[in-house]
């Protein structure tokens, strides 16, 4: 089962600004991005002793503890799977502060994705262990590893990549009013979308693909009752949960038994929904890791906000827009605003329930934050 409410809460958010030539070390963005989270929770860091952050992240722990002034750390992890596990880090720290090993954890995540290593670029050794066997077929970039998986999906139910395109214009338009965005005030059409070149035909264009940026976020959890005593509202951790299928892979998705469906995101839904009570319709806005804009049709579909196949309509209907049934990715989501793992999703999120979102929900109670094998749901804790 999830991790359930009342255990945790979120009380600090922080960032730096996104760009694609940061000028600064992976370390310094880590730096800023903790001391903004604390700032912003009224913290110092030697409040801090606990710290989460992600296997592929270079930032090591005792370099941040001494730069940013932390003085014992009692607790520390570390979550698999890059994006995929961007929401596990929330449930690590929650986890850690629900079983005492830990008052007050940092969950950070900083890197040069576009200045420095571009993970979107060819790769050309066996870094990765499952590489070993799909190099050689020419999997070498993830756009190419995911349309393997997407085909699937677009033959089954008649899509086209004027479909994906109608996400990518809803992505824009709410990145176009956030000034954190990189493409702030850059709305695009869904014309614009189809003039864009073809990274794989005919299934991801290059309006289709997230950004490669370089920045840095960062959380602060710690218990309810704690976070009361800020300076903001209470940001609950209703749930939080991960969702591991035998079968299934990060990016290589190709062996599961049915390759148009996420079974890994079915089953965080399935702990989600049993954890807390809670249904589809009660989720306000989503916030959904999206590294091609195809991820977003098959999580719709997975949390069950509407049938097999049937995002395609969903999205065409205005659903995930501002004022929609379940507006998504309220400040650009990845393709938009940045890439920095999909932790600036769940930093939205929490803007959301506080209300201080640039493209606000009014009356914004819970909030769906997703990532594929891990999602956390937010929720006022008033």
């Amino acid at each position: 089962m999830a991790l359930k409410k009342g255990k945790a809460a979120i009380a600090g958010v922080g960032q730096t600004e996104f760009s694609k030539d940061s000028g600064r070390s992976e370390l310094q963005l880590a730096c800023e991005a903790v001391r903004h989270a604390l700032a912003d929770a009224g913290l110092q860091p030697a409040d801090v002793d606990g710290l989460v952050t992600m296997t592929v992240d270079d930032n090591d722990e005792l370099a941040l503890m001494r730069s940013v002034g932390i003085d014992r750390v009692r607790w520390t992890s570390r979550t698999p799977f890059g994006g995929g596990g961007s929401a596990a880090m929330v449930e690590h720290a929650a986890a850690a502060v629900a079983a005492g090993v830990a008052d007050v954890v940092v969950v950070y995540r900083a890197f040069n994705e576009r200045s420095g290593t571009r993970f979107g670029q060819p790769i050309r050794n066996g870094g990765i262990p499952e590489l070993n066997f799909h190099l050689p077929y020419g999997l070498d970039t993830p756009a190419k590893m995911f349309s393997l998986w997407f085909q699937s999906y677009m033959n089954r139910y008649g899509l086209t990549n004027e479909d994906f395109g109608r996400y990518t214009v809803v992505a824009r338009k709410h990145a176009a009013t956030n000034p954190n965005s990189w493409f702030y005030e850059r709305p695009i059409t869904l014309a614009d979308h189809q003039a864009s070149r073809w990274i794989v035909e005919p299934i991801l264009r290059l309006l289709d693909c997230c950004q490669e940026s370089d920045g840095g976020v960062a959380l602060v959890v710690t218990s309810p009752e704690r976070a009361r005593d800020m300076q903001h509202p209470v940001v609950a951790i209703e749930a939080a949960t991960q969702g591991n299928v035998a079968g299934d892979n990060t990016l290589f998705n190709y062996y599961g038994a049915d390759m148009t469906r996420f079974t890994q995101a079915e089953y965080v839904a399935e702990q989600l929904w049993g954890s807390t009570g809670l249904t589809p319709d009660d989720i306000d806005a989503a916030m959904i890791y999206e590294n091609f804009s195809p991820v977003v049709f098959y999580q719709l579909e997975a949390y069950g906000f509407c049938g097999p196949g049937e995002a395609k309509d969903y999205i065409k209907d205005g659903n995930i827009e501002i004022g929609g049934k379940l507006p998504v990715n309220t400040h650009g989501g990845l393709l938009g605003e940045a890439y920095i793992h999909g932790i600036n999703n769940i930093i939205e999120g929490v803007r959301q329930i506080r209300g201080t979102a640039v493209n606000q929900i009014s009356g914004a109670s819970h909030i769906l934050c997703a990532a594929g094998q891990s999602a956390v749901v937010l929720g006022s804790g008033e």
